[in-house]
């Protein structure tokens, strides 16, 4: 048993595991995350809106959060290892370029900054981790509503983000090309403060147009909400 202890204390420690280890840790994480934030919901808006015995309710909150997690969990593994196997030549464990060993983010200190990762030939090894994870996971099959959820969440996210790098200081798109060198800077703080005003008017009064007059079209929850309300 000492024996067993002793190798598995080895690979924990070696450095050259810790990319294949990081699957393992964002695996669990994805799963923990997942069930964590979907439970608390499920449970409220089953309880709140479902109709049916306890027994039923439950198993429809157990049964989303399952789903949530499972994705999570497949999502977090697929890009962790598509990473892995882009990261290529000379070494899995070494990003071209660089002879800094490659640590997942999920190893780093909780602390620690978020880095800037630098502009290598791995660049959008992201971007094809995510597409590769978005597709296998969320893209095919019947479209659940834990998924479209998920997926409407991301996409908001993705489309604020995107404004925000679009009308930076330092060089978005958008400031560059549409606007003269002087007046960039003071376009993106415009953008910058006003940009949450017209997102939060607009998504309200789309939304309660929608709901009047194409209620089916909207996510059953949001719809029950609505006419709770």
């Amino acid at each position: 048993m000492d024996a067993v202890r002793s190798s598995l204390t080895k690979i924990l420690l070696d450095p050259s595991y810790a990319p294949y280890l990081a699957l393992l840790k964002a695996a669990r994480n994805g799963a923990v995350y997942g069930a964590k934030v979907r439970f608390p919901h499920a449970l409220v808006m089953t309880l709140l809106f479902r109709s049916g015995t306890l027994r039923s309710k439950l198993r429809i909150v157990y049964k989303a959060t399952r789903l949530h997690a499972r994705n999570l969990t497949l999502f977090a593994l697929i890009y962790k290892t598509t990473l892995l196997l882009l990261s290529g030549p000379p070494s899995p464990f070494t990003r071209t370029g660089t002879s800094k060993p490659f640590i997942p983010p999920t190893t780093r200190p909780l602390t620690s900054p978020i880095p800037t990762p630098p502009k290598t030939p791995h660049t959008l090894d992201p971007l094809v981790a995510g597409l590769l994870g978005g597709y296998l996971v969320f893209g095919r099959g019947i479209h659940s509503s834990v998924n479209q959820q998920i997926v409407v969440y991301i996409f908001a996210r993705v489309l604020l983000a995107s404004a925000a790098i679009s009308f930076r200081k330092d060089g978005g798109w958008a400031a560059e090309r549409l606007l003269p060198g002087g007046a960039q800077g003071q376009w993106a703080d415009f953008v910058r403060k006003n940009a949450w005003m017209w997102l939060a008017t607009g998504s309200w009064g789309c939304v309660m147009w929608i709901y009047r007059w194409y209620p089916e079209v909207l996510l059953s929850s949001l719809r029950s909400s609505m006419v709770y309300m």
